[in-house]
């Protein structure tokens, strides 16, 4: 399988869901390929226009490019298993968010509203077709390092991000395998209900 045979094996099959998001996914394997100034700054506009609780806008991101000491200090507080592809594509961001409301409370849903930042980043990538990789697997210490006092931001993910390449590129085999497994979900009647325990699309009870 191709390269490209592989990226629109992964496209969903399910009538009427947007294209970008048909056709998001998270690769490992990243090709040799910068993203442009236009195609970054679009990116970080489509995550700027999320929704946010009180229109908060709590998401802030530190972006690195190859090659660069913002990369590099980023690329630093990856996982082992991660900084074994991660540094394949061409941009990491470290997504963060800030921890209070401008009233100085704790924002309880900072968090969430980084991850619809975040989305709206990797839908708009798919569209420009790119691909954001978002990982959890970094050392938070030294990510809070990089952002600030754990009073003032709260990490969120780690984001790769870059043209999807040839996943003969991972030398790792689970890792090449992974990159051709199928894309697979919970159906949806595991995780939509029309009451409690009955799942959406189910008889709904009436009172």
């Amino acid at each position: 399988m191709t390269p490209e045979e592989l990226h629109a094996s992964k496209i969903l099959p399910i009538p009427g869901m947007l294209p970008a998001i048909a056709r998001r996914w998270s690769p490992r394997a990243y090709a040799d390929r910068p993203v442009s100034d236009a195609e970054l700054r679009l990116l970080l506009e489509a995550a700027r226009w999320a929704a946010s609780s009180s229109n908060g806008q709590p998401w802030r991101f530190l972006v690195g490019r190859r090659p660069g000491t913002t990369y590099d200090r980023i690329a630093a507080t990856l996982v082992p298993f991660n900084q074994q592809w991660a540094p394949l594509a061409p941009v990491l961001i470290l997504a963060h968010a800030v921890a209070r409301t401008p009233h100085g409370n704790t924002n309880h849903y900072a968090l969430f509203d980084l991850g619809q930042a975040v989305a709206q980043m990797a839908v708009q990538a798919a569209a420009l077709g790119l691909a954001v990789h978002a990982m959890g697997g970094f050392d938070r210490a030294a990510a809070q390092q990089l952002i600030g006092p754990q009073e003032d931001f709260l990490p969120g993910v780690v984001l790769a991000l870059g043209y999807p390449g040839n996943p003969a590129l991972l030398t790792d085999a689970d890792m090449h395998a992974r990159e051709h497994d199928h894309r697979a979900r919970k159906p949806l009647e595991e995780i939509a209900f029309s009451a409690p325990g009955v799942p959406f699309g189910g008889d709904e009870p009436h009172s």
